[in-house]
């Protein structure tokens, strides 16, 4: 959200700076959020190098025991599909988080949003955020289903226009207003008639 925009709607600069102050706290809660998630990424990634390790080290023990062979066959097989789940949830994560945090403020939900995305085309670059492939999806979902979208608002304020000025015959300033209250009385007034013994 930009503060001009703001400005063009004609909202006075108090109310802007709170509402901009408050947009700033949504996006620093989406990036806390992404910071946090790679830290825990981080973790996880440690715990299954430390888990690489520690089968490297079984399957050299298991040598030589047909019985431990056939155990550490079947923990190897077990681990690599817990691997493979895990990689492709943490895939799932990363795409839905950096989704909603380029959707923030432009739809209504961005969870709902989020799950109407083909995430097997979108790209995310080295900083976690979308690259590629969510600009082409986003202008079909606005086409096909633009009530989740949060409408951008155009300036339609009317602002009205001033009079020309001037000054009358008399050399005093025209007051519109002070014109169009005496062509009402006059208008309203009975004809004068030179009978009228009250006239």
């Amino acid at each position: 959200m930009k503060r001009e925009f703001l400005e063009g709607l004609g909202i006075d600069k108090e109310k802007i700076d709170s509402i901009m102050a408050e947009h700033g706290k949504t996006v620093e809660t989406h990036k806390s959020k992404q910071t946090e998630l790679s830290t825990n990424l981080e973790d996880l990634k440690k715990q299954l190098a430390d888990r690489d390790k520690d089968l490297k080290d079984l399957k050299k023990k298991a040598e030589g025991s047909e019985e431990l062979q056939s155990k550490f066959t079947e923990l190897e097989t077990k681990y690599n599909q817990e691997k493979a789940d895990f990689e492709t949830k943490l895939i799932d994560t990363q795409l839905s988080s950096a989704l909603k945090l380029a959707l923030a403020g432009k739809v209504h939900d961005a969870d709902l949003v989020t799950g109407l995305i083909d995430k097997t085309k979108i790209e995310l670059g080295e900083d976690g955020k979308v690259t590629k492939g969510l600009d082409e999806q986003i202008k079909e979902l606005q086409t096909s289903k633009s009530f989740l979208f949060v409408p951008e608002k155009k300036d339609k304020t009317f602002r009205g226009f001033v009079p020309s000025g001037g000054n009358g015959s008399d050399g005093n300033p025209i007051d519109i207003g002070a014109g169009f209250a005496k062509m009402a009385n006059e208008r309203t007034q009975a004809p004068k008639n030179e009978n009228d013994p009250w006239g």
